[in-house]
């Protein structure tokens, strides 16, 4: 085997190995491996090398009352309260390919079609951080706009492969995001700061059937177009 192919094959399992956790041990992530997967996603590409990502990312307490804070908050202030738009709707293979991984989700903890109390406790979890010891805002300057946010999907991406390669464990939440205010005013963060998302991370809880279910994945002919 070449390197390349070497190369090739340790990213691809990276990428289908990976997939996002919703049940964590307690366990914390040492500090120099959060410094090592944090030093491997500043490699992302960004535009015009501006890298707009920020992380506040919360260890031990402050995990706790980040947690505490942050399910009080999602319970008396529910209302969307984002940075950036949320989809205004899903449709066609989109809306079929949301429902599909709902459904994989709800069957795997054994949520029945129609318990609306477990399925609305269980989109609580985000809030809860999945039991995560930790946890990353990700932020970029308001005035870089879409790119910027485009670009720290990019370090998004990479920060993900990156712990995965460390044997971490980690949950990219958007639902955080609706909660953008109430965050930035937690940490103390700039007005010009905008939440882009937060990354729930730690070692996984292999046991809970939670993440025992893999979603599925469109083919290359799916989505690519030779020209």
């Amino acid at each position: 085997m070449t390197a390349q192919n070497a190369d090739v094959d340790t990213l691809r399992r990276l990428i289908f190995g990976r997939a996002t956790c919703r049940a964590y041990l307690s366990d914390p992530v040492p500090e120099d491996v959060i410094r090592s997967i944090a030093d491997v996603a500043r490699g992302t590409a960004s535009w015009c090398n501006t890298q707009p990502w920020d992380l506040v990312v919360t260890s031990g307490e402050s995990t706790g009352w980040f947690r505490d804070a942050l399910m009080e908050q999602a319970r008396q202030h529910p209302a969307l309260d984002s940075d950036f738009p949320f989809p205004e709707e899903y449709r066609g293979v989109y809306l079929d390919r949301r429902r599909r991984s709902g459904l994989q989700l709800y069957e795997a903890l054994g949520i029945a079609r129609g318990d609306k109390e477990r399925r609305n406790a269980q989109s609580f979890e985000n809030f809860r951080l999945f039991g995560a010891p930790h946890v990353a805002i990700v932020t970029v300057p308001q005035e870089l706009g879409t790119y910027g946010a485009v670009d720290a999907g990019g370090f998004v991406g990479t920060f993900l492969l990156s712990a995965q390669a460390h044997g971490v464990a980690t949950t990219p939440q958007a639902a955080l995001a609706m909660q953008s205010g109430f965050i930035r005013r937690y940490f103390g963060m700039p007005e010009g700061r905008k939440v882009v998302c937060g990354i729930s991370f730690g070692y996984a809880d292999t046991a809970h059937p939670v993440n025992g279910y893999r979603t599925e994945r469109a083919g290359v002919d799916d989505f690519l177009r030779l020209v």
